[in-house]
């Protein structure tokens, strides 16, 4: 029978994650980010599913071939995944192998779904092929770091720190958390935050940034400027930013690579509609 853990339980899964693999599991394994665990047994969890706390995505952890977890998991989705995600607005469900084993797993468990599917890449850094002396100047913006005196805005000087504020409670249980375990820079445009980069989740010394830009301020380089930024930051600190994008994301893997970034690994994605 599948069952939640309790945040509590949740380093009972510490030595199924791959560790040569995503950040965002074991982010939430350990703490740091919001999610929830599903396993097969409570006590001593063979199998599992980690639903992200930002509604980004389920990953499948440790034994792909568990066949009491795999018998039951569509049926887990129907009745208690499907209607949780409908009332936060999610319509599709995407799932993840946290090692590649799982991809055949997955086609299988839910080929009536019309499953489809779609390709990731993960980037990270190495000292040697950091760019930190490309000039990315953008006139009339300004990056500054997220602190929490900006977050706070009690001076009321940015006119939408809603945007800031609502991106870090994404991925964040609490500003306090993000501020003690993660880094961010954004770009300011005539008091308003028209573009941000920060670690959407966090493991150690390793950050997965999220960027996003208005829509009426792309196509700037705003986005390489913050990005750059940021690494520039990792690399004076030695933290690790790790760049995860979906390979038909062109825009993305350009600044990745524009910035010094590397290709580390690839994944798949699988997606399907909630019945």
């Amino acid at each position: 029978m599948i069952s939640e853990l309790k945040k509590s339980e949740f380093f009972k899964c510490e030595g199924l994650l791959n560790e040569q693999g995503h950040l965002e599991p074991k982010a939430i394994v350990k703490g740091i980010n919001p999610g929830r665990i599903f396993v097969d047994d409570i006590d001593s969890p063979t199998s599992g599913m980690i639903w992200l706390g930002n509604n980004d995505g389920f990953f499948f952890i440790a034994n792909e071939r568990n066949e009491g977890f795999n018998a039951e998991i569509n049926h887990f989705i129907n009745t208690i995944i499907s209607p949780e995600a409908k009332k936060v607005g999610l319509t599709w469900f995407e799932g993840i192998g946290n090692h590649s084993r799982w991809d055949e797993t997955i086609q299988k468990l839910f080929k009536y779904r019309n499953l489809e599917s779609w390709n990731q890449r993960v980037y990270s850094l190495e000292k040697k092929d950091y760019k930190g002396n490309l000039d990315l100047a953008v006139e009339e913006y300004n990056i500054v770091r997220i602190t929490e005196t900006l977050f706070n805005n009690s001076k009321n000087s940015i006119n939408n720190i809603d945007f800031l504020q609502s991106k870090i409670l994404e991925f964040w249980t609490t500003p306090e958390r993000f501020f003690h375990d993660g880094i961010g820079y954004c770009a300011v445009y005539k008091n308003k935050i028209v573009s941000i980069c920060i670690s959407g989740f966090a493991v150690c010394n390793v950050h997965c940034i999220d960027i996003e830009t208005l829509e009426e301020h792309q196509g700037k380089k705003l986005a390489q400027k913050v990005a750059l930024t940021f690494v520039k930051h990792c690399y004076d600190n030695n933290l690790v930013p790790y760049w995860d994008c979906m390979e038909s994301n062109k825009t993305s893997i350009a600044v990745a690579e524009k910035i010094g970034l590397k290709n580390a690994f690839n994944y798949k994605g699988y997606t399907f509609k909630f019945e």
